[in-house]
C-alpha cells in the first residue's frame, strides 16, 4: 500500500462489504485496509482481517485497539432484513410485529453501528479529512415513505439516518473536516435483496462491486458540509 492511515470496512464478507474493501485496496489510498467481520477473516490478499461482533461492545473496542494506525476512513456495511434462522422477515403489516425479532434487527442496523461511532470517531484526526460511513436504504426516510410496512427495518433504517445526523452535529465541535453519513446502496444483488428483487428493472439491480464504486465515489465528492446527509449511489440526497 502506498497511502496514509488505515480504513476499516465493518461486515467486511458480505457482499458490499467485500466489494468495498476490494475497491479501497485497488485505489491505495490508504497504507493499511481493514477487513473486520464476525469470520474474522478474508480472501483479499491484502486486506488484514479483524473479527468484531457488532452486538459486543469489547470486541469492538479489541478491533480498533490492532489498526495502531490513524484512522481516516470507516465503512459500515452491516445490515439485517431478514434471517430465516432467526425468525425475521420484513413485516407487511402491524398485525407481524414481533418484539424480539425487531430487537433484533434494532441491534444489527442501528445500536451496532452506534457502538462503532461510538469508538471509531474519538481515533479520527482533528486536522484532516476522515469519513464515518454507513449503509442505510432509501425505505428508512420517512418523508419518502408511501407504502407503509417492513416497520422494523423501516424504523432501524430511520434510527440510524437520525444517529448519522447526531454524530455528524458533534463531529463539527472537535472534527471539523470529518464526516458522518448515511449511504443509501440501491439495490443490490445480495442475499439481502434476494428475495425482493422482483419487479427491479434490470439496469437498476446493481452488482456488489457497481454499488461499491458509486458509493465511493459519493464518499470522495462530499465536503464537510454534506455530513449528517443521506445519500443514494447516485449523489442524490434523500430526506429523512
Amino acid at each position: 500500500m502506498t497511502g496514509t492511515g488505515a480504513a476499516i470496512v465493518f461486515g467486511a464478507t458480505g457482499a458490499i462489504g467485500r466489494a468495498v474493501t476490494a475497491r479501497l485496496l485497488e485505489e491505495r489510498t490508504f497504507a493499511r485496509v481493514f477487513a473486520a467481520s464476525r469470520s474474522g477473516t478474508t480472501d483479499l490478499a491484502g486486506a488484514v482481517p479483524l473479527w468484531f461482533d457488532l452486538a459486543d461492545e469489547a470486541s469492538i473496542a479489541a478491533a480498533l485497539r490492532k489498526i495502531e494506525l490513524p484512522l481516516h476512513h470507516v465503512f459500515v456495511a452491516t445490515g439485517m432484513l431478514h434471517n430465516d434462522a432467526c425468525g425475521v422477515a420484513p413485516e407487511k403489516s402491524w398485525r407481524g410485529i414481533d418484539a424480539q425479532a425487531m430487537a433484533d434487527v434494532f441491534v444489527v442496523n442501528a445500536i451496532g453501528p452506534a457502538l462503532l461511532a461510538k469508538h471509531c470517531l474519538p481515533l479520527f484526526p482533528r486536522d484532516r479529512r476522515a469519513v464515518f460511513a454507513a449503509l442505510s436504504a432509501r425505505v428508512g426516510s420517512i418523508g419518502d415513505n408511501r407504502l407503509g410496512g417492513w416497520h422494523s427495518y423501516r424504523a432501524s433504517k430511520a434510527a440510524l439516518n437520525m444517529l448519522m445526523r447526531n454524530f455528524a452535529i458533534e463531529l463539527a465541535r472537535s472534527h471539523p473536516l470529518a464526516l458522518a453519513v448515511a449511504l443509501h446502496p440501491g439495490t443490490v444483488d445480495s442475499g439481502l435483496s434476494a428475495p425482493f428483487q422482483r419487479g427491479v428493472a434490470p439496469d437498476k439491480l446493481f452488482s456488489p462491486d457497481q454499488s461499491a464504486g458509486y458509493l465511493l465515489d459519493v464518499l470522495g465528492r462530499l465536503s464537510p458540509g454534506d455530513s449528517g446527509g443521506l445519500f443514494a449511489w447516485d449523489g442524490t440526497r434523500l430526506t429523512f
